[in-house]
C-alpha cells in the first residue's frame, strides 16, 4: 500500500516535560480493551492505582482525570506507566497520539494532530512537502474510486487557491469551489474553478456578518478549558488576517477533504475549514497556539466536531452569507 505524509511527520518527537500544554491535561484518556485488561491485572502499587482510576462507560474504558490531569502524570511531567513499564505498555491512545492515519483503499495518509503543541509547531513551520513510501499492507477494497479521484483533484486545486490568493479571498473561493465540486460528486457537471466569477458571487451572497451569532454557536458547545471560554468571551470585533493561518487551512483541507468519500458530503467539510480559520482569526493572538487550542477544544471532541458539521447547514451563525461577510471585514 502507498503511504503519503508530509515531510515534517518523521521529525516529530514528544517534548514530554517541556510541553506547554501536555496531552495528559484535561482529557480523560480512552483505554483500549487490551491495555485495560493488562492494567487491571498488574500487581503491586501501580496496579492498585490503575484499578482505582479506570472507569467503564458505555463507550469503553477511560482513565479519569484528577485535579485536571491524568493520574499517571508525575510531578516531572512524565508518565508513570511509561517510566515503570516502558513505551509498549501505554494504551493505544497514548502510544499513537498525535499521529493520524486515514486509509483510502489504494493508499493511506499520515499526519499529526494540531492539538499537540509540538505538532502544531511543525504544522505551521515544518516542511510539508509530501513524501511517498510503501508498507507491507495490501490494498483494501471498497473505496469509491471515482469519488476519491474527484476529491483528490479538487483538493489539489483548493491547496493551490491558498497559495495564490490572500486568505480572505482564498476562503471565499474555497467555499464557492466546494459547492461546485459537491455538484460533481452528486452527478452534475465537472467542477470548474472560475475565480473571477466566484469572487463576484461572494460579494453578491455576503451578508454584514453576525459576529455574535457566530461566537454564540461555539459558546454553546462543550467547553473543556477556562482558557477557551475566556478567548471566546474576549474575541475581537473583526478577524485578524494573519497570513500564517493559511497553514491552518491547509491542515484542515488535508485532514478532512478526502473523508467526504465516506458520505459524499464535501460542503460541510469545506465549511469546517472556513469556520476554523475565521474563528481563530476572531480570537487573535499567536495563530499557532490559538489553532492548537481550537483543535484541542473542537477536533478532539467528537460531539463538538459533529455539531459543526451539522451546524454548517442549520446554525444561524454558520450560514454562507455570514461566513462570506466575515471575509470582507477589514
Amino acid at each position: 500500500m502507498k503511504i503519503l505524509y508530509p515531510k515534517y511527520y518523521d521529525t516529530f518527537s514528544c517534548i514530554a516535560a517541556a510541553c506547554p500544554d501536555s496531552c495528559c491535561k484535561e482529557w480523560a484518556v480512552d483505554v483500549d480493551e487490551q491495555a485495560a485488561a493488562c492494567y487491571r491485572g498488574l500487581p503491586g502499587e501501580l496496579g492498585e492505582r490503575l484499578r482505582a482510576v479506570l472507569r467503564d462507560t458505555e463507550d469503553g474504558t477511560v482513565m479519569e482525570i484528577e485535579n485536571g490531569r491524568c493520574p499517571m502524570w508525575q510531578q516531572d511531567g512524565l508518565c508513570r506507566i511509561h517510566a515503570e513499564l516502558g513505551h509498549d505498555a501505554l494504551c493505544r491512545t497514548c502510544r499513537e497520539f498525535p499521529r493520524l492515519r486515514h486509509d483510502y483503499g489504494s493508499f493511506a495518509e499520515l499526519g499529526l494532530e494540531l492539538s499537540c503543541p509540538e505538532a502544531a509547531r511543525l504544522i505551521f513551520t515544518g516542511d510539508d512537502t509530501q513524501v511517498i513510501s510503501r508498507d507491507a499492507l495490501e490494498e483494501e477494497e471498497g473505496t469509491e474510486e471515482e469519488t476519491l479521484q474527484i476529491l483528490l483533484s479538487a483538493r489539489q486545486v483548493s491547496l493551490q487557491i491558498l497559495d495564490r490568493y490572500r486568505l480572505p479571498e482564498a476562503l471565499q473561493l474555497l467555499l464557492l469551489y466546494g459547492y461546485s465540486v459537491q455538484n460533481q460528486i452528486d452527478g452534475g457537471e465537472p467542477a470548474v474553478f472560475d475565480p473571477e466569477k466566484d469572487l463576484a458571487l461572494s460579494r453578491q451572497y455576503a451578508l454584514p456578518g453576525d459576529r455574535d451569532a457566530f461566537l454564540s454557536f461555539f459558546m454553546g458547545l462543550e467547553i473543556l478549558t477556562d482558557r477557551w471560554k475566556l478567548r471566546l468571551e474576549k474575541a475581537l470585533p473583526a478577524p485578524v488576517w494573519d497570513a500564517r493561518l493559511k497553514k491552518l487551512a491547509k491542515y484542515m483541507i488535508n485532514r478532512y477533504y478526502l473523508q467526504a468519500v465516506s458520505d459524499y458530503d464535501l460542503v460541510c467539510r469545506v465549511k469546517l475549514t472556513v469556520i476554523a480559520c475565521l474563528l481563530v482569526a476572531f480570537l487573535g493572538g499567536d495563530p499557532v497556539s490559538t489553532s492548537q487550542l481550537f483543535s484541542k477544544e473542537i477536533e478532539n471532541d467528537p460531539d463538538n466536531l459533529e455539531a459543526i458539521l451539522d451546524g454548517a447547514y442549520t446554525a444561524a451563525g454558520l450560514t454562507d452569507g455570514n461566513l462570506l461577510g466575515f471575509t470582507m471585514m477589514r
